[in-house]
């Protein structure tokens, strides 16, 4: 099994490093690493670091360092624009998909949304995602840790921007003519994948993403749940793209 990874804010300089605070009671408290055992320290932004358990403490371990290491961002940038769902769906999707390597997921307050983040509940419903991506990004042992993007969520007409500036959009559309799996793909740039709400997307919406230069596609003649439509769609694109 490889070793666990924790993140931290800026990665050791030195040889020896005391982890603490959250990390540190998670590693110590909750996994009960011991003195010996090998784990991994990530920057988020690519750094690494392995190191062994010296000492255990109360929540807290003492760190040799023993290797450092740097992985570069992966290119292209996988984008999900995710209609924002009701319940905990949207925290599905942006776990699995934080898995299988979205680099990127924009929020996205869509006409047929259920959910509408406003006010402080909006902040508090990113902030979840963002924390829900972070864990993920630790279970699946990734040194990039996926952006949430959106203040707290973003509208129509900013995901169309975000459309026209991308080397390449889609919107997965049961009823589309093409299929993902045939697509043209760029080698660079990024990839902007946009997954509807329960309720689909609206055709003033998806007239609006054509018109940016979005094209829409089909996985295949079933029709997916939104929490699982974008992890589907990245399992191609990361096949395609020979990231898997």
């Amino acid at each position: 099994m490889s070793a666990p990874l924790f993140l931290v804010e800026a990665l050791p300089t030195g040889d020896t490093l005391t982890l603490d605070g959250p990390e540190g009671h998670h590693a110590a408290t909750v996994q009960r690493l011991r003195v010996g055992e090998e784990l991994l320290l990530a920057d988020g932004r690519g750094g690494t670091a392995g190191a062994v358990v010296t000492a255990v403490g109360r929540g807290t371990l003492d760190l040799r360092v023993t290797s450092r290491g740097y992985a570069d961002a992966p290119v292209p940038r996988l984008v999900v624009v995710q209609g924002i769902a009701k319940g905990d769906r949207g925290e599905l999707a942006v776990q699995a998909m934080t898995e299988v390597g979205v680099d990127e997921i924009v929020p996205w307050a869509a006409s047929r949304s259920v959910t509408q983040w406003r006010g402080d509940r909006g902040v508090r419903a990113r902030e979840k995602w963002s924390a829900t991506a972070r864990e993920a990004a630790k279970q699946a042992r990734r040194p990039w840790l996926p952006v949430v993007a959106g203040t707290p969520d973003e509208s129509t007409t900013t995901v169309t921007r975000r459309i026209a500036g991308a080397a390449a959009a889609f919107v997965l559309h049961e009823e589309a003519g093409d299929r993902l799996t045939t697509a043209a793909l760029p080698d660079t740039g990024e990839i902007v994948l946009v997954v509807g709400p329960e309720g689909g997307i609206t055709d003033t919406e998806l007239t609006a993403f054509e018109a940016a230069g979005a094209h829409p596609v089909r996985l295949g003649p079933s029709v997916l749940r939104t929490s699982t439509a974008g992890v589907a769609a990245l399992s191609v694109l990361s096949t395609r793209l020979s990231r898997w």
